[in-house]
């Protein structure tokens, strides 16, 4: 499917300062378990520190044993007693931490993922059209698992050696502050060398995600089409297109790979140059009397500890690369603007009192528009007129050109034109998915930018020639019209359509489970469900977009009957290209190129000799 995409380069943008917005978004509902959990890592990391320091007294008790030739272990096995305990507290605090924060992880990914998908909600409709669908599903997957990584790992492991470095190399001061200082040079040299790799890959990573979804995107296109891929042979191309994306992805990922590869190897053997470097230093210091020998070994066990945290950190690069890259995705898309609304007026109950129509606060089956600032009160009747309206999805390329055009109550109006001359656009405009910036299109005489959305597609019913049902049952999938329906309601909207009969011969009659978008029916069904989902909403207005384009003629002719029925003293806009459909409209518009040439009803448009006629004739055939 194509798509209105962004310029060349637009979303590879890396942006700093998104691990920091993540770390505020986990902070904003957890600050006191991340309290806790903070305490406990600097317990841990104490109780860790005292445990290791032990070490020196039991070095110093067991060569006071063997100098005097004593066999009492008894001041050694509490000291190991206590080395235990300490470590055993350690190992407690860090299942408590660790524990919290997966808590903290699943709780903070839950509110993220309502949060996208509420917002995705409010998105307009230009957003999906200009957006791969399965794209915008990668986000929802890969980089929303990304980020769970590192809330509940990464994160954690960041924080713990945060707090490990800097206990240790306080403890590292009271033994040798000479030693100390080599290790604040070898701590300073593993973070700009991590600081430097990091920086270099964001963007790396960025585009490795970008290039995930791309396939994903592909991989769902392709299992949607998999008939048109059979059907048309396209099995050996789509395969080298996957190839084609797939290595891109293998790219991007062996790039950001070897780059990120080189951390762990070069803090590991920084660590091992750093243990010698202090081994052959704490020497020297001993032969001056500046140090003894437990405290040396006590030190190198620091030194290990201290150049722990980095060998870890190098390690979690990786994730934390894919998680910051998956993050600044998800916010870009909540960074997106919501669908905007100035409406004033709102759909109301109403009721005459003196020949007056006022408000009413219970439910009369009448129904207007209402200006709570202005007070103004208008009957909803569904007149709807188009004044002058130009159009363009994008900049300086028009759809529609100066249409002027009106549909009255209990009046059915029909569009045909050659693909592209703005038939659909127009039911686009009167549902607002797009908003115009010349002319003035009016419901009830009121302008449609004034009418809150919400409100005004209560009132619209649209068929599309691609329907849409979901993977729940008919009944259901008929009463996401009217949420209110009852299922008598249900069942009297299925009759109008015409697929009463056909849902009672189904296994489980309303109560059959619909396969994915609607597999599992036919394609003539799938509109006759769709067509009762419109006829329960019972709305004043009925949108029919090329209805009836995908059926057969007996289908037809089902779903006209139905059609009949169902447009009676409402407003019909009919999109379509069989004339048998719009033969009995009031008025047929013809548009070429996004504007109106021709109007009339049938038998004006054939007496015209136009466009129309030669339409209906044969002598013309719509591209």
């Amino acid at each position: 499917m194509m798509r209105r995409g962004m310029p060349k380069g637009a979303h590879f943008k890396a942006r700093k300062g998104t691990f920091l917005r993540l770390v505020r978004f986990v902070l904003e509902k957890h600050k006191i378990r991340i309290i806790i959990v903070i305490l406990a890592m600097a317990l841990s990391t104490l109780t860790n520190i005292g445990a290791t320091s032990i070490i020196q007294q039991i070095v110093k008790e067991t060569s006071a044993m063997i100098e005097i030739g004593s066999t009492d272990f008894t001041p050694i096995i509490k000291l190991i007693a206590a080395m235990s305990g300490l470590y055993l507290l350690s190992i407690l605090l860090t299942y408590l931490h660790l524990r919290i924060m997966i808590d903290v992880g699943q709780e903070s990914l839950l509110r993220l993922r309502e949060t996208m998908f509420v917002h995705m909600t409010k998105l307009p409709i230009k957003y999906f059209d200009e957006h791969q669908h399965g794209d915008l599903m990668s986000v929802f997957t890969n980089d929303v698992n990304a980020t769970r990584q590192m809330i509940s790992q990464s994160l954690p492991q960041l924080a713990i050696a945060t707090f490990t470095i800097l206990g240790y190399l306080i403890a590292m001061f009271i033994f040798s502050y000479i030693l100390s200082f080599f290790m604040i040079a070898v701590g300073i040299l593993l973070i700009f060398t991590s600081k430097k790799v990091t920086s270099s890959t964001r963007v790396l990573y960025r585009q490795q995600q970008m290039a995930l979804g791309k396939v994903n995107g592909y991989i769902e296109e392709m299992v949607e089409g998999q008939k048109v891929v059979k059907v048309f042979r396209y099995e050996q191309q789509a395969v080298k297109n996957f190839e084609k994306l797939n290595h891109d992805l293998f790219i991007q990922a062996e790039k950001a790979g070897k780059k990120i590869g080189v951390l762990v190897p070069f803090t590991i053997n920084i660590g091992y140059l750093a243990y010698v470097v202090v081994a052959i230093l704490g020497s020297y210091l001993i032969s001056i009397n500046h140090m003894t020998i437990p405290q040396l070994i006590v030190f190198l066990l620091f030194t290990r500890s201290f150049v722990g945290p980095f060998n870890r950190l190098s390690n979690q690069m990786d994730f934390i690369g894919l998680a910051t890259a998956g993050a600044d995705r998800i916010f870009r898309i909540l960074e997106e603007e919501i669908e905007t609304d100035q409406g004033q007026y709102e759909l109301v109950d109403a009721e005459y009192k003196d020949d007056k129509l006022v408000k009413s606060e219970t439910e009369t089956g009448l129904l207007a528009w209402y200006n709570s600032e202005t007070n103004h009160l208008v009957k909803l009747c569904g007149d709807v007129r188009f004044d002058n309206v130009s159009f363009g999805y994008r900049e300086n390329v028009p759809v529609l050109k100066d249409v002027s055009l009106y549909a009255k109550p209990n009046q059915k109006i029909a569009f045909v034109g050659a693909t592209g001359a703005g038939k659909t656009t127009i039911a686009n405009l009167i549902n607002r998915f797009y908003d115009i910036k010349e002319g003035e299109i009016s419901f009830d005489g009121i302008d449609i930018k004034e009418i809150k959305k919400h409100d005004l597609r209560k009132v619209i019913a649209v068929v599309l020639q691609d329907t849409s049902l979901f993977t729940t049952t008919v009944m259901e999938n008929i009463r996401y019209g009217n949420l209110n329906a009852t299922d008598e309601d249900v069942y009297q909207a299925a009759k109008r359509a015409n697929a009463h009969e056909f849902i009672l011969k189904l296994p489980e009659g309303y109560n059959t489970v619909i396969a994915h978008d609607g597999e599992n029916l036919s394609q003539g069904q799938r509109q006759l469900l769709s067509i009762a989902r419109a006829a329960i909403a019972d709305v004043p207005v009925l949108i029919l977009d090329e209805a009836t384009s995908s059926v057969d003629t007996h289908t037809e002719k089902l779903i006209q009957d139905g059609m009949d029925q169902l447009m009676k003293g409402k407003t019909v806009f009919v999109i379509a290209h069989r004339l048998s459909t719009i033969q009995n409209s009031n008025a047929i518009i013809v548009l070429e190129n996004g504007e109106i040439i021709e109007r009339g009803d049938h038998d004006e448009l054939i007496d015209y000799r136009g466009k129309y006629y030669q339409l209906y004739t044969g002598l013309f055939e719509f591209e």
